[in-house]
Formats: C-alpha cells, sequence, structure tokens
C-alpha cells in the first residue's frame, strides 16, 4: 500500500478544513436565509407612509391623487375602504403586512402591501447557488495552496534525502541548514553525526595504519632475539661445548628471553594504551603512587639512590596504570640507560597543570635524539639494550592525559625528563 507523500497529506488537511469552514457558514446562511428576508420584507413595509389629503380639507375637491411610496420588489398595493371613503380592492397574493397611513390631517387607514412569495425564493435559491460554488473555489483554492506550501516546506527535506544518499561515497551532506525550523535543525544534526562519523573513520584508518606498520616493526624486533634464541638452543642441543661456555650461552638465552618478555609486556601496556576510554579514568592520588614507584626502584635498585620532592598531596583524574608507567620508565631510563647513581623525582601543581620531573646525574641524551626517542623502538646512542619502547609509552600517557614530554639539560649534569599533565579534573 503506497504512502501519502506529505505534500498530498497537507492539500488534503487545507481542503478538509475549508470544507468544514464553508459547510458551517452554508448551513448557517441556509437556517438564517428565509427569516432574515421576511423580516426584511417586514422593515420596509413598517417604513411605507401613505398619507392622502382629506376631502375636508379647503384645498381638496372630492378624491385628491394619493402619493404611495413604491416597493423595492415585484408587489401589489392597494387602498381599501375607511373613513375616507376611499375603494378597498383586494390584494391577491399570499404575503401581506398590514401598515397604518395618515389620511389627511388626522385620520388613519390601515394600508396593507403584498409581494409574491417566489420572487423571494428565487433571490434566496440565487444566493445559495452562489454560496455553494464560491464554496467550492475557496476548497480547491485551499488544496492548492496547501499543495504549494508544502511542496516549498519539503525542498529542504528532499535535499536531504538526496544528500543522504550519497554519504556512502563522501560523508558529507553539503546541505545548509534552511526551510522551517524543524528541517534546518534536522540538517545540523545530519552534519554533526556526519561529522563524528568521519573523523572516527579518520581516527579508524589512522589507527590501522599505526598498527600495521607497529605490527611489521614488532615482528621485526622480536624476530632477532628470538633468532638468537633459536640459535643458542640449536648449538647447546647438536654441538659439545665446554661447561662454561654452556653457562654463558644458558645466560644469553635468558636474558633474551627477558627482553622478549619484557618487550611483549611493553606492546601489550601500548595495545592498553589506544584503547582507553573516558570510563577508564579515576581519581588517583598521584604523591602516593610516585612514593610506591620510587620504594619499588629503591628495592629492584640499592646502589642507586632515589630521592623525591613532593610539597602537597596530589590527587588528578587520570589512569592509575599510565601514570605509575610514566614514573616507573622514567627512573628506568635514567638507571639503566643514562648510567645514573643519583636521580631525583618532583612533582608539583601550577594552575591546572601537573608537572612531573625527573634530573639524573647520568651520561644524558644528545639534544638531536631528544625528540627521536620517544618513536617506538627507538633507542639512543648511548643507551643499553632494551626494548625501545619505555619512552614510547612515557609519551603515549602523557597525551592520554592531555599533557607534553620533552627532555632537557638537568642542573645535576644528567637528562631531565619534563612531564606535563592536564588532567580533566585535579583536586588540590
Amino acid at each position: 500500500m503506497s504512502r501519502l507523500s506529505l505534500r498530498t497529506r497537507v492539500a488534503f488537511a487545507s481542503a478538509a478544513t475549508a470544507a468544514l469552514v464553508v459547510t458551517a457558514m452554508s448551513a448557517v446562511f441556509f437556517a438564517l436565509a428565509p427569516s432574515t428576508s421576511d423580516q426584511q420584507l417586514a422593515t420596509t413595509f413598517r417604513s411605507l407612509r401613505i398619507t392622502a389629503p382629506a376631502p375636508s380639507a379647503p384645498d381638496a375637491p372630492g378624491h385628491p391623487p394619493t402619493p404611495v411610496q413604491s416597493i423595492p420588489a415585484p408587489s401589489q398595493v392597494f387602498m381599501t375602504s375607511g373613513p375616507s371613503g376611499v375603494d378597498a380592492v383586494p390584494a391577491d397574493t399570499d404575503l401581506s403586512w398590514p401598515v397604518p397611513a395618515q389620511v389627511g390631517h388626522g385620520d388613519t387607514v390601515l394600508v396593507a402591501a403584498a409581494v409574491p412569495r417566489q420572487a423571494l425564493a428565487d433571490t434566496v435559491a440565487a444566493q445559495r447557488t452562489r454560496i455553494v460554488v464560491v464554496g467550492a473555489g475557496a476548497i480547491a483554492v485551499a488544496a492548492a495552496l496547501g499543495w504549494l506550501f508544502a511542496h516549498r516546506a519539503v525542498l529542504p527535506l528532499r535535499r536531504l534525502t538526496t544528500a543522504t544518499k550519497e554519504v556512502g561515497t563522501r560523508l558529507s551532506l553539503d546541505v545548509p541548514p534552511e526551510g522551517t525550523t524543524e528541517t534546518a535543525e534536522l540538517t545540523a544534526a545530519m552534519n554533526q553525526m556526519l561529522e563524528r562519523i568521519a573523523d572516527e573513520r579518520r581516527h579508524t584508518a589512522d589507527a590501522l595504519a599505526a598498527a600495521r606498520d607497529f605490527a611489521a616493526t614488532s615482528a621485526h624486533e622480536l624476530r632477532t632475539p628470538l633468532t638468537a634464541m633459536r640459535t643458542d638452543l640449536q648449538v647447546l642441543a647438536t654441538m659439545e661445548v665446554p661447561e662454561s661456555e654452556r653457562r654463558e650461552i644458558l645466560g644469553d638465552v635468558l636474558n633474551t628471553q627477558q627482553a622478549v618478555e619484557e618487550t611483549l609486556a611493553a606492546l601489550e601496556r601500548l595495545a592498553l594504551g589506544e584503547l582507553t576510554t573516558d570510563e577508564d579514568f579515576a581519581e588517583v592520588d598521584l604523591d602516593e603512587l610516585i612514593d610506591q614507584v620510587v620504594e619499588d626502584a629503591r628495592r629492584n635498585h640499592p646502589q642507586i639512590e632515589i630521592e623525591t620532592n613532593i610539597a602537597e598531596p596530589l590527587r588528578i583524574r587520570g589512569l592509575a596504570a599510565g601514570l605509575r608507567s610514566i614514573v616507573e620508565n622514567a627512573v628506568t631510563n635514567s638507571v639503566r640507560h643514562g648510567a645514573a647513581t643519583r636521580v631525583r623525582v618532583d612533582a608539583h601543581a601550577s594552575g591546572d597543570t601537573v608537572e612531573l620531573i625527573v634530573d639524573d646525574d647520568g651520561c644524558g641524551i644528545p639534544p638531536r635524539d631528544r625528540e627521536r626517542v620517544f618513536e617506538r623502538f627507538t633507542r639512543g646512542e648511548t643507551t643499553a639494550a632494551g626494548s625501545g619502547l619505555g619512552l614510547a609509552l612515557v609519551a603515549q600517557q602523557a597525551r592520554l592525559h592531555g599533557g607534553t614530554v620533552c627532555f632537557e639539560d638537568s642542573p645535576r649534569g644528567g637528562a631531565r625528563l619534563r612531564v606535563t599533565l592536564r588532567p580533566r579534573d585535579r583536586t588540590r
């Protein structure tokens, strides 16, 4: 079953409304027309004044002419006999009203005037015909105007429909908000929705491209240590080697296995960071988290002097695991790759931001490498063996917390890692 268009529905509604109005007005007219005509005729008869001089008047010989006011309708007028002696002639019409008239200087006669009913009936019928014709025309005009106005009102919707059919190819409507308020709001909402879809599509495409590159790089980075492990194991399985060399080979295998585990763990953390949503953020006591990480680092590196400087409690909205990763990798980078003997961790609030600074007295990072070291699987010239993902994790988590990260020269002689966080909410 086909559905009516909006234009057709509006045209039908306009015609129906006009028909109701015309019908109501016609009913009222048809009901009141007879009585109204009778009342108008009665009023006309009452307004007649037929006055004739009496025969006894000094200047009236016999039967003077009697002036009669004309009646605006087909009529018969006769004067009946009275005290003045005028003739009485009956009228042969069936509609009459008695009207008193003055004759002479005081005498009164009763004048009756009559008109045929057929003339009134013909007049009423003609008026009814005109009302029907005008009403039918009004209904047709209302339907046409309704269709025209509805057609103009739905033009933006038709353009929106046409543009929506092409969304699959370009994700853009290119239709300005126009027309009625509702149509303009719908167009604006559609444009905003498509903009969000386009942004998500671009984000997905970028993420897929980054994932492909990341997977290829990860495969290469993991292939090298796994190949070395397989070679060492083949030597142990197929060759007779002295015990000292055997222990050395086993040590290399264990070290390589640990490096692979660290790389896989770092890859997992990076992947989790890419999948983070707003629902994952929660209130974190940053000062307590830093103290815990530093205590763990002191146990793992007892020969290194690690201190903190946090003047006030810091509570921010963030990712606890991500913030821990920032501090852990910053300290590990100073100890393992910077050859530092002293490390200091500072944290303080400044307006709407929180700054985390890690200073060491190690070998530092050359200025030419200070940006490159935050890339995945990138290692500085002075660093020891590692996955090349620690500082990439720091940069990722800083970005997720609305911040930045950079290396500077440290007043202690080594490197300074400055992390600026701009969390959504922070409680001091």
